[in-house]
Parts: structure tokens; C-alpha cells; sequence
């Protein structure tokens, strides 16, 4: 892990800062989000990826772990990392009588799953004590902070409407 540290120390400030950005502009516009019935699940959802790879980046940077363990924790980080927003997507589904169209729901969907697919895979690969495992992180973490730009712009824009 020692050659990874830095990267995750950069990752863990990035996203701790990110993360604080976006709470500070949802608890600016607390009001507007829940007088808006779609705005309370898109808040709570553009929070999971930065919130993601904060968890990811601190489970990496625990000395001394074993390789199963970390696998463990990135692959349930993953997990929740996709888990979590599906949900949202669910119930704004079912409460919007299934009419999401393509336009709304699919792109949502395929943030989800590009931020959290490649944190379940470098579980997955670090369980198993695969070479290179910790490679299928760095996708993950970049595609976790392009979804939390997307649907903090969305969310910023959709609260002045």
C-alpha cells in the first residue's frame, strides 16, 4: 500500500473538500430542497460518491491492513455506493407515478453504476490478492467526482427552478 498512500491522501482531501462544498450548498438552500419533493433524494444522492471515495481513501490509508480486509471495506463501499442512489431512483420513480424518462432516470442510473462498479471491483480483486488490483480504484474515483460535479450542478440548478 505504501506506494498508494499518496494517492489516497490526495483522494481523502479532495473529496473531504468536495464533499464539505456540496453540504454547504445544500444547507444554504435547505429550504428551497424540501419544498421540492424530487430535491431531498438528489441532495442525499450527489453526497454518496464523494462520500464514497472519503471512505475508500481512509480504509486505504489504515496501516498495516490486511489485503481481505481492505478488499471487504471498498467492496461494501461499492456497494452502498451503488445501493444507495437506486434507492433514491426508486422511490422518486414510484412517487412520480413511473414516469421518469430516459432523459432523467438513465443518466442518474449510469453515474451510479460507472462510481461504484469499479470500487466493488477492486473489492472483489483485493479479496482474491490479485496484482494490480487497486488499479480498477483510480476509474472509480474519478468517475465518482465527475457524478458528484453532474448532480451538484443538476441539484443547483433544479433548486432555481
Amino acid at each position: 500500500m505504501g506506494e498508494w498512500a499518496d494517492f489516497f491522501a490526495a483522494e481523502l482531501g479532495a473529496a473531504a473538500a468536495l464533499t464539505g462544498l456540496v453540504i454547504v450548498g445544500i444547507s444554504i438552500n435547505v429550504s428551497r430542497i424540501l419544498a421540492d419533493p424530487g430535491l431531498p433524494g438528489r441532495a442525499a444522492e450527489t453526497l454518496v460518491a464523494p462520500m464514497g471515495v472519503l471512505l475508500a481513501s481512509t480504509f486505504a490509508l489504515v496501516p498495516h491492513q490486511p489485503e481481505w480486509s481492505l478488499g471487504v471495506e471498498l467492496g461494501l463501499t461499492g456497494l452502498a455506493m451503488w445501493a444507495i442512489p437506486t434507492r433514491i431512483q426508486i422511490a422518486a420513480f414510484r412517487a412520480g407515478g413511473g414516469q421518469i424518462g430516459p432523459a432523467y432516470g438513465w443518466p442518474r442510473i449510469a453515474l451510479a453504476f460507472f462510481s461504484s462498479v469499479p470500487f466493488i471491483a477492486c473489492g472483489a480483486l483485493l479479496f482474491e490478492h490479485t496484482a494490480g488490483a487497486l488499479y480498477w480504484i483510480v476509474p472509480g474515483v474519478v468517475a465518482s467526482l465527475i457524478t458528484t460535479i453532474i448532480n451538484a450542478w443538476v441539484l443547483l440548478v433544479e433548486i432555481l427552478r
